[in-house]
């Protein structure tokens, strides 16, 4: 059963509010002729459709809502080299060569939004590169986080990882709820939308097509490779791109690798601009921060705003109740955020996998898909434009776990709503605990 592309709302988010005015792109009507037809014009889709035009080749976007409707507007901006899974776990289960070749991605992810950013002056990005502090709740995850450090150190090579105590998290987050921490150099932060729309106008300056309010519903081969039909149009094209993520099943078209993916909601709350002096005060060096905590929230420091984040939204609609628990969690780490008004709060679906890795490659000989960012996505999604165009262009790019054929549909489809609330529940009741 597929949503109705109609009815959906878009985000109340503090990116739509502070974001640089939407450029206006076309419905699609009539016919058109492409090499590739792009089905989403997210970061997945552009960065695509640029690095396909970088080929000599010529590209299509088609997007259902508008550039940046989903979740490439709807995220927290932060930008971080890892996977769901960790290196550590990657190493134990794979071995030392495709550890290191998913550390080798992870890193290439986000310097390829440096590269994106640059190549397309999109400076209302306000891209920092400023790190990451892993916050930790207890001494047993901070014992978890430091050993984690230190072997990314010894077998990685990761000699800027830093251990930070208990008044290093202090200085760094301006909270008393930590025992300890870990900070993580190159990740950053961006604003996602900005990002967006800067990738859609930079690509169409370039001539690529781009059409809103062109959702695809149907996805059909014929003699001379694959059509794309819209209500109002279609696009023939030797080859397609699947680039919908969690938003795959807006349409019949593309609605199959919904199956392949857990959609989780992520909830987000902005406070209003705070006071000079309390702003300067809490997380004065403008990193992002995460904790430890397995239902974990995140937080960063967005124009003397606090925008703080997190899993455990549940549905298919925003969801008061998560809201209140994003505040309740915001205030226990700053109270002095208590009487604070929040001015923003949205959410969006995080696309999870069944073994915690995207997946990229080739369906079949015209159908290529990216997806499945496991809440990851602003940096990895931007990569895989690039391998995507590599795989148009006839290539087989080693992308180790992230290769197509190790994914894996989700069993007992049906009951993934129910057996999400579980998890969450049980990861909620270890959390309450201390475990």
């Amino acid at each position: 059963m597929t949503r109705d592309w109609r009815a959906l709302p878009s985000a109340n988010s503090l990116w739509e509010a502070t974001a640089e005015p939407a450029r206006d792109f076309p419905v699609l009507s009539g016919e058109q002729q492409a090499d590739v037809v792009i089905i989403g014009a997210g970061y997945t889709g552009l960065s695509a459709a640029h690095h396909i035009t970088k080929s000599g080749l010529a590209p299509i976007v088609l997007e259902a809502n508008r550039p940046g409707w989903g979740a490439s507007g709807r995220n927290g901006g932060v930008i971080t080299a890892k996977f769901r899974l960790s290196f550590r776990e990657i190493d134990a289960v794979h071995g030392r060569a495709m550890a290191k070749r998913m550390y080798e991605i992870a890193h290439e992810s986000t310097d390829m939004v440096e590269e994106l950013v640059s190549e397309f002056g999109i400076t209302s990005a306000n891209l920092t590169r400023t790190g990451q502090v892993k916050a930790a709740h207890n001494e047993t995850t901070l014992k978890a986080a430091i050993d984690e450090a230190n072997w990314m150190t010894r077998e990685m090579g990761s000699a800027e990882v830093r251990i930070l105590d208990k008044r290093g998290v202090r200085d760094e987050t301006g909270s008393d709820s930590f025992v300890g921490g870990v900070l993580n150099p190159g990740s950053g932060g961006i604003h996602p939308l900005n990002y967006l729309r800067g990738l859609a106008d930079g690509v169409a300056r370039r001539g690529v097509p781009i059409f809103q309010e062109s959702p695809v519903t149907k996805l059909r081969r014929d003699k001379d490779g694959i059509v794309a039909e819209t209500p109002q149009g279609a696009v023939r094209a030797r080859q397609a791109i699947i680039a919908t993520n969690s938003y795959s099943d807006l349409t019949g078209a593309t609605a199959q690798m919904q199956r392949t993916l857990i959609p989780f909601r992520s909830a987000l709350i902005a406070t209003e601009k705070l006071p000079r002096n309390l702003a300067g005060k809490l997380m004065p060096t403008g990193r992002t921060y995460t904790e430890t905590k397995r239902m974990m929230r995140w937080f960063r420091m967005v124009d003397n705003r606090v925008v703080f984040g997190g899993r455990g939204a549940f549905g298919k609609q925003d969801s008061q109740s998560a809201f209140d628990a994003l505040r309740r969690a915001m205030v226990g780490i700053f109270p002095e955020l208590a009487d604070v008004t929040l001015a923003y709060k949205w959410s969006g679906l995080v696309a999870m996998t069944l073994d915690s890795v995207p997946h990229i490659g080739r369906l079949d000989d015209r159908t290529l898909v990216s997806m499945g960012y496991n809440g990851a996505g602003v940096a990895m999604s931007s990569l895989m434009g690039r391998y995507l165009a590599a795989y148009v262009r006839g290539e087989s790019p080693d992308l180790g776990l992230l290769d197509v054929s190790r994914m894996k549909a989700i069993p007992f489809y049906p009951l993934r709503e129910p057996a999400v609330r579980m998890v969450a529940g049980w990861y909620q009741f270890l959390d309450a605990i201390g475990r």
